[in-house]
């Protein structure tokens, strides 16, 4: 089965002295047999550019078969509330590690397994198909249980859906996240992993990144408007 995605929220990793804007893509994946994925919901401050982009698309939030979650962290999953009564597949080691984050892990949100607790949740193994043709597999490194997915489009390059396992450029150039809540090894290895299957790859938090001539680039500068009020 091919698919084809589109980014209803586009990420950016810019960051300010204190914190950071935690903007992630939210993206819905499509298959050829018409089921939709949306990968990761973002958190609050998109919570109305993403009811918009469904608005734009004559969607509901009602209209998805899925709701695949890369990780628990905040900025991927605050706005999963909007999506009652759609299927919730996690995977089995983030929700482990949901329940005892590393002590230095403060992005981890409240009561967020109380909320999966109200869905049909699908806890997911370490790799396996969502639907066929579309993988899951796990990729360890900013959190222990990170899962990506990974499929063909129709003109046959593999994309994967990265996650916050690839959060910008920078870390498939170095080859390690630079936030590892699990270890720089795992880190290493799912990095890898996801480079050595994919043409196109979508990171957490920065355009898509291609594969040219042996190389990762990017076409799409990051960009915020910021506006007043």
């Amino acid at each position: 089965m091919r698919a084809r995605y589109e980014l209803l929220i586009k990420g950016n990793s810019l960051s300010f002295k204190g914190g950071f804007f935690g903007l992630c893509n939210v993206a819905m994946v499509t298959t050829d047999e018409g089921q939709r994925i949306l990968f990761d919901t973002g958190h609050y401050c998109t919570r109305t550019g993403l009811l918009r982009a469904l608005k734009d698309r004559d969607m509901k939030t009602t209209d998805f078969d899925l709701v695949f979650l890369s990780h628990l962290h905040f900025d991927h999953a605050h706005n999963l509330d909007l999506f009652k009564g759609v299927p919730v597949a996690v995977g089995a080691s983030e929700i482990e590690y949901a329940r005892n984050p590393h002590p230095d892990d403060q992005f981890m949100p409240w009561k967020i397994l109380e909320l999966l607790a109200e869905f049909d949740l699908r806890v997911l193994p370490a790799e396996g198909e969502i639907y066929p043709g579309i993988e899951h597999f796990e990729v360890p490194g900013h959190t222990k249980g990170c899962q990506a997915l990974r499929f063909t489009q129709a003109d046959g390059k593999r994309v994967v859906l990265a996650g916050d396992a690839v959060k910008y450029a920078k870390e498939v150039i170095l080859g390690v996240s630079d936030m590892c809540f699990a270890t720089p090894e795992e880190s290493r290895r799912s990095i890898s992993r996801i480079c050595e299957g994919a043409e196109v790859i979508v990171p957490g938090h920065f355009p898509e990144l291609f594969k040219r001539n042996g190389t990762w680039i990017w076409d799409e500068t990051p960009t915020i408007e910021l506006n007043l009020r």
